[in-house]
């Protein structure tokens, strides 16, 4: 035991130390440990690079799956913040508001989205009692991430903006 230091040989399974099962008639595979850990010479050169190659190979698909993740949460949170902002101006239509008063009310509850891109059309504010008011909402959502570049690169794409709409009704009381 050279250096206090036992290890299990492969082909003996019994303690002995590094140092004795070494020799020119032991080949490379019983020189390793039981643990599988390689020493820097039990390397072979071939595998230097390999850590690296795997991951550079993985990294896009990789990147393009969060990127596909991030962009549709966001753009989720827009087509209910959207379809939300449309009936909340109706709701405040049908008892009668004017339509400055709806709109004002569209944008201030779709509140977290770019409010220049959003377009709001009120048809029968205040209108006869048992009438329906309209609220119709479009918002164009563009993405955050670079997806659309990425996938056009790949002969796909699903364009940018998007557009999203939502038109709501309700019965003027």
């Amino acid at each position: 035991m050279a250096g206090g230091r036992a290890t299990w040989c492969v082909r003996l399974h019994q303690p002995s130390t590094l140092e004795e099962n070494k020799g020119p008639d032991r080949p490379l595979e019983m020189e390793k440990q039981v643990t599988g850990k390689l020493t820097g010479k039990n390397r072979r050169n071939g595998e230097k690079g390999q850590n690296l190659v795997e991951f550079a190979m993985v990294i896009p698909i990789f990147l393009v799956l969060v990127f596909a993740i991030v962009d549709f949460g966001m753009g989720f949170h827009a087509w209910i913040t959207v379809t939300n902002a449309a009936r909340e101006g109706a709701r405040i239509g049908a008892v009668g508001a004017d339509s400055a008063t709806i709109e004002a009310r569209v944008v201030d509850t779709a509140s977290s989205l770019v409010a220049t891109d959003l377009n709001v059309t009120v048809v029968n504010a205040q209108g006869a009692p048992g009438e329906a008011v309209s609220v119709d909402v479009e918002y164009d959502y563009d993405l955050i991430t670079p997806l659309s570049g990425v996938l056009g690169l790949l002969g796909g794409g699903i364009g940018s903006p998007i557009t999203f709409h939502s038109e709501a009704e309700m019965r003027i009381e």
